[in-house]
């Protein structure tokens, strides 16, 4: 069994666990004008940016000329409140790992020096913190963890797999512990991508709605501490959550589509209820992918209705908060979904108001407080097919 004792978070909707929840709590989306990024299409989309510049971030990790991108730092601070929130002081003390997914890695610090470097001004620095794993290697070191450090890149499923991974290693008592999750900063990069495959939304997202127009970009970061029963017990450590199930799976479809019957989706759903050992009917509630397209809202919706028939547990996206964090995303949804265990509250589907014609399902569109939540499965599906679900449960 792998247990849950230790989050952090940053993104559009606060710069810690205490700051989203409060976001969730009042309803409170992180999406709006686009500040801190540089790019033409400033004007014309909103998305879901951390409102800090790369010196307030630095300054909020208590560093100074650390030459850190944006997406290591992000992965810093909420690496740092996951080991604080878990009472770990020393990494060492076990045999502990550091997984981490991202998508766009140090690109956001690559557009500022491109141009330069093109005309013949090398910056060593743009260079050596432009690969997607560069900023796993620099967290990692800064926390003290060798044991074993690696990063997980598959488009939007990143951090459920790094989640997943993190567990198994534990499982096989090949590590002890493991702090896992993801990060991706922003950049001119992403936007122009998904602007170019026409699936942003200009407005606030409205995930699940028949009228939705697509998604909006956010960045981010979210780490879990998972630890094994040895430790739990050793170190009587207390307990947030327990990862109860995981499965990955792909639909090997279409490089940037699901398949309209959401095969994948389903079989990842599927694969952890097994690994669970639950029937469907223990899931209390779902934290959808949703990102507000035409084609993921609709696959979504059909492999949900496949597994769970006429017993649709609620659900809802969170993604109408935080705007989609890529990498980043499975991780501060899986933050999200405990903190619905720990609050017994479902966090409402912001700007859905019409139901789709495809479907009869429709989210959870307003907070709904003191219900009993023991088990929430959390999907994270990405592009190239590759489908993830995790459940985690009370304690």
């Amino acid at each position: 069994m792998v247990f849950v004792t230790g989050i952090g978070t940053i993104s559009a909707i606060g710069k810690n666990v205490s700051e989203t929840l409060s976001s969730l709590l009042e309803s409170r989306t992180g999406i709006g004008k686009i500040n801190h990024l540089q790019t033409i299409h400033k004007d014309n989309y909103v998305a879901g940016e951390v409102n800090y510049s790369l010196q307030e971030l630095e300054n909020l990790a208590g560093l100074k000329n650390s030459n850190y991108n944006r997406t290591t730092l992000l992965s810093l601070l909420a690496t740092q409140e996951a080991l604080t929130s878990a009472g770990i002081k020393d990494a060492s003390t076990y045999r502990t790992g550091f997984i981490s997914a991202s998508s766009v890695g140090g690109m956001s610090h690559s557009e500022l020096l491109y141009k330069d470097f093109l005309e013949h001004n090398p910056h060593e620095n743009f260079i050596d913190t432009h690969y997607t794993g560069a900023h796993a290697t620099d967290v990692a070191k800064h926390f003290g963890i060798t044991d074993y450090v690696t990063t997980i890149s598959t488009a939007c499923s990143s951090a459920a797999n790094a989640i997943m991974l993190g567990a198994r290693l534990i499982n096989n008592n090949i590590l002890d512990r493991v702090i896992v999750g993801g990060a991706d900063a922003l950049c001119k990069f992403t936007f122009n991508g998904f602007n170019t495959l026409m699936i942003l939304d200009k407005e606030w997202c409205k995930p699940f709605d028949n009228n939705r127009k697509g998604l909006n970009l956010g960045e981010g970061a979210a780490y879990l501490v998972l630890e094994s029963e040895r430790v739990v017990k050793a170190e009587n450590k207390k307990i947030i959550a327990v990862l109860s199930g995981y499965g990955n799976a792909n639909d090997a479809f279409h490089q940037t589509a699901s398949s309209p019957d959401g095969q994948g989706a389903y079989a990842a759903m599927q694969k952890a209820l097994e690994v669970a050992n639950f029937f469907s009917n223990k899931i209390d509630y779902i934290n959808a992918h949703g990102t507000g397209t035409a084609n993921n809202d609709s696959s979504e919706a059909a492999a949900i209705q496949n597994i769970f028939k006429k017993n649709i547990p609620p659900f809802s996206s969170t993604k109408s908060f935080t705007g989609h964090t890529l990498a980043a995303a499975a991780s501060i949804e899986a933050v999200i979904s405990i903190l619905s265990i720990q609050n017994n509250t479902i966090f409402p589907n912001l700007n859905c108001v019409t139901p789709m014609q495809d479907t009869t399902l429709f989210p959870v569109t307003s907070l709904q407080k003191n219900t009993e939540i023991n088990h929430v499965l959390s999907n994270s599906f990405g592009f190239g097919g590759n489908c993830s679900s995790l459940i985690f449960s009370r304690n």
